[in-house]
């Protein structure tokens, strides 16, 4: 397994503060929606989560392909894709730490694909069987959200639909202790999420990592 790729379960897992405050609440709410039986709600809440992590993993081998037959066929540098990924990480730790807002701007444009899954979803309620609850988690893995997109650029620059797939998968699988807490323990997590230096631990983390990333894709542009 690539140092990349392992670093995917890191990205979903550092920035699932992100989740916590996009998907708290959601969590929470779907889970009133289930049958009362703790063990039942933990068993659908877990399909909910395996169907989110299909969902980008899907997602992630579209995305791996496209980026595949850009280098293929343009002659493109994967490092301009690396670089692409390198940024999109970066401006996901500043908003995180609250500092830049500019990745709303892409979940409003997200907001025009999850207008035709919602409905979708909507008919799967309430979630009282374990592939109502996958269907749903297949449904929710198309939700807006920044951190998806972040990933996303690294699928784009994966090499290949696989490892693009295997890429957001383990992504996906970071961020799915998170998510599950949060239907459990939604107004704790959101509390701690708000706490300034969690904000801006987690943040350092991801930045880090993009750094690493920006400064490894020049240096091969360049040199």
């Amino acid at each position: 397994m690539s140092p990349d790729i392992f670093a995917a379960f890191f990205v979903g897992l550092f920035g699932s503060a992100h989740c916590l405050l996009m998907c708290g609440g959601m969590a929470g709410a779907l889970q009133m929606l289930m049958p009362p039986s703790r063990t039942r709600r933990g068993w659908l809440q877990l399909m909910l989560g395996l169907g989110r992590i299909s969902s980008y993993a899907l997602t992630g081998a579209l995305f791996g392909g496209i980026g595949a037959t850009m280098v293929g066929s343009s002659g493109l540098m994967p490092q301009w894709l690396q670089l692409l990924a390198g940024l999109m990480l970066l401006a996901m730790a500043l908003y995180i730490s609250r500092l830049w807002f500019g990745l709303l701007k892409l979940e409003r444009a997200g907001q025009m694909l999850w207008r035709r899954v919602q409905p979708i979803s909507q008919r799967l309620l309430p979630l009282d069987s374990a592939v109502k609850a996958y269907a749903y988690g297949l449904c929710w893995g198309y939700l807006p959200c920044g951190l998806v997109y972040s990933a996303l650029s690294w699928s784009l620059g994966s090499g290949s639909a696989t490892q693009g797939a295997l890429w957001m998968a383990l992504f996906g699988l970071g961020t799915l202790p998170a998510v599950l807490l949060a239907g459990q323990t939604a107004d704790a997590l959101r509390q701690l999420q708000q706490q300034q230096w969690v904000r801006y631990g987690l943040a350092a983390v991801l930045a880090a990592y993009a750094l690493q990333t920006i400064y490894l894709a020049l240096r091969a542009l360049v040199f």
